[in-house]
């Protein structure tokens, strides 16, 4: 007899991320096979896809653009809507970011994307999500001076108390420009799992989100446990901000914002085009 085999499933510390894959992770929900949680970053997690290192992972769409060959999307888990965007925060001395210097949280982000896609001639530092707002308030990293910064997560709740003020909400600039909603984060399956299991998986996580919304208190700990340093009301501001119906089914208009952020994407040379498709195919 063998061992069944168990997958290792990427996310990140993030309130959003914790509550979605919380009932998944702890066995309190069917999955086709055993998981393994590999908690980092969502850079970390973008330069691992580019490898093909996990079997199932978080993902920027950005970086999922870099690896579609390898990956594709799942339709639940992701993040995708409405007043969900990044900002560009500074210490209120800056108005127009052209040619100046802003904090990044990573090339393969979709914060970096729009903000290239906003201010073409921008320069970046690129640094961990959670350094972006120490840097800017200090306007300073590595001793370049930082003008401002890009962040994204529960960030967007507590710049205020580093001095900060908001120059920007991409998020609102996209919603303008398209009337759809954001795209940030999917979830990704190998291309070389059976098609059989990728929709499994789909289901797996999609009834861990539904054990979330059913029993809240259930991963109460689980996601304090990992965001330590965000209160209670920021930390259920965040899961109410990023998790919602997109996070159940990207369903028809949460497809048409993938396959429009990929056509900026590829019409300013950021990507190269690709004929495969977006999602899983659901059985």
């Amino acid at each position: 007899m063998t061992d069944t085999p168990t997958l290792d499933l990427g996310y990140s510390l993030c309130p959003n991320d914790t509550f979605i894959f919380h009932a998944l992770h702890a066995g309190l929900t069917p999955s086709p096979l055993p998981v393994r949680e590999v908690l980092e970053d969502v850079q970390t997690l973008n330069d691992w896809a580019v490898e093909g290192r996990l079997p199932i992972t978080k993902i920027s769409y950005r970086a999922y653009f870099e690896v579609m060959d390898t990956y594709v999307a799942l339709r639940a888990g992701g993040a995708l809507g409405r007043g969900v965007g990044p900002l560009v925060v500074t210490r209120g001395d800056v108005e127009d970011l052209n040619g100046r210097v802003v904090a990044s949280p990573g090339a393969l982000t979709t914060a970096e994307l729009l903000l290239r896609l906003v201010y073409p001639e921008v320069q970046v530092v690129r640094m961990r999500y959670d350094e972006v707002m120490p840097a800017v308030a200090r306007g300073e990293a590595g001793g370049q001076r930082l003008d401002a910064g890009l962040i994204i997560h529960e960030s967007r709740f507590t710049y205020a108390g580093h001095g900060l003020t908001q120059l920007l909400d991409l998020g609102a600039w996209w919603e303008g420009e398209t009337g759809l909603p954001l795209p940030l984060g999917a979830i990704l399956v190998r291309r070389d799992l059976p098609a059989r299991v990728q929709a499994e998986l789909n289901d797996a996580v999609r009834a861990s989100l539904d054990y979330a919304y059913a029993h809240p208190q259930a991963s109460r700990d689980y996601v304090r446990q990992h965001a330590a340093e965000l209160s209670d009301e920021v930390m259920q501001a965040h899961i109410d901000l990023y998790v919602n119906d997109f996070s159940l089914d990207v369903g028809e208009e949460g497809e048409r914002a993938v396959r429009e952020l990929h056509r900026r994407a590829v019409a300013v040379g950021a990507v190269p085009p690709s004929s495969q498709n977006l999602f899983v195919e659901l059985t």
